[in-house]
Formats: structure tokens, sequence, C-alpha cells
């Protein structure tokens, strides 16, 4: 059994930065594929960032390219979403995910899911 505990939300401004942290409950972190989605109020869920098992590949969506770093640290099963340059329209819930596949992906799945933590941006 696998649980998924975000933390590190919270209200900022346009431009700032913030990093969540998701700590990793179970056996075998390091054979997961680890990434964040994210919901915005009255949208759909999507896909945000992976990294690869090892951490040394990523994927990013367009969207927060150039501005969010994932990053991991499997000594701690804890995985990582540095944001910075943040945009109004980063604001959502931000959900930490793990998916039982390696690199390389074209898409992530979320066998297991977070509970959610929320990042306000305000203009």
């Amino acid at each position: 059994q696998v649980q998924l505990v975000e933390s590190g939300g919270g209200l900022v401004q346009a431009g700032d930065s913030l990093t969540l942290s998701c700590a990793f409950v179970g056996r075998t972190f390091g054979s997961y594929t680890m990434g964040w989605f994210r919901q915005a109020p009255g949208k759909d869920r999507e896909f945000v960032a992976a990294c690869s098992w090892s951490g040394d590949s990523t994927l990013y969506d367009d969207s927060v390219k150039g501005r969010f770093t994932i990053s991991r640290d499997n000594a701690k099963n804890t995985v990582f979403l540095q944001m910075n340059g943040l945009k109004p329209e980063d604001t959502a819930v931000y959900y930490c995910a793990a998916d039982h596949r390696n690199f390389p992906i074209r898409s992530m799945r979320s066998d297991y899911l977070g509970q959610g933590t929320r990042v306000t941006v305000s203009s």
C-alpha cells in the first residue's frame, strides 16, 4: 500500500516562488515514477511534471516548462516541485502521483494519488 502526503501549498503573489513536497509512505519508492498533477477550479485535473525512478529524466507540461522543476530524494522518499515565476493561472490544487512504470513514458498515470495541497496565486 502506498500513501502520498503533500505539503507546501499556500497563498502567494504573482512572480513568487513556492516549493511543494510529497512524502511517499510505503515500500520501493525508487521503483515509481513520481509526478504532480493539478486541478484548477472548474477544470479537469491536468498533468504538470514527472521524474523517472532515478530522477535523471523529467517530463513537463508546456505551461510550466522553464518555471517549474521536479526533483526527488530517493533516500528520503520525497519528491519536490519547485515553482518559480508563479502566475494566477497556476492557482489549483496540486496532487502528488506515483506511476509504477519507469521512463520513457508519453504520459503519466496516477496509480496512486495524494489528497492535494492548494496553491493560490494572486495578481
